[in-house]
């Protein structure tokens, strides 16, 4: 575990995950998870019909994993507070391998929650070709660090 308040973000920082290949079975987990058997993501011979000519991958898969990905680090005083701007931008292959970078944009105190700032981390999911496939925002609220006492007591 790492104890990171939300003065210590730094804006501009960068974080790189490592790879992770994407395979048929990650396909079809997907689809049992998610109720989604569109063809475009499980069946061969329609996709080659498309423009793409294979199957592609579920968006929310995608985004399932880039941010797993991320997930490597514990912050115990850091929440998840959603996700905005959320682009499927090019298509994900069976073999493709992705890896996630993550940018802090920006941060600022939390005007509705005393003790509390958001910290506004821009994600972007980069196949092996370094295309970008995927782009997001992840807003965290995180603590500010604690203060003991004031000066001059």
């Amino acid at each position: 575990m790492t104890t990171q308040y939300f003065e210590d973000y730094v804006v501009g920082a960068e974080r790189k995950t490592h790879g992770r290949t994407i395979t048929e079975t990650d396909f079809v987990v997907h689809a049992g998870h998610s109720g989604d058997f569109f063809p475009h993501h499980l069946d061969a011979e329609f996709a080659k019909t498309t423009p793409f000519g294979q199957r592609i991958a579920h968006g929310t898969m995608v985004f399932t994993i880039g941010v797993g990905l991320t997930a490597g680090v514990i912050n115990p005083v850091a929440f998840t507070y959603g996700y905005d701007r959320l682009r499927f931008i090019k298509p994900v292959f069976i073999g493709d391998t992705l890896h996630t970078v993550l940018t802090i944009a920006d941060k600022a105190e939390d005007p509705k929650r005393p003790g509390f700032g958001r910290v506004n981390e821009r994600g972007v999911v980069i196949n092996q070709r370094g295309e970008t496939v995927l782009a997001f925002d992840h807003l965290l609220l995180v603590e500010l660090r604690p203060t003991h006492g004031t000066a001059g007591s």
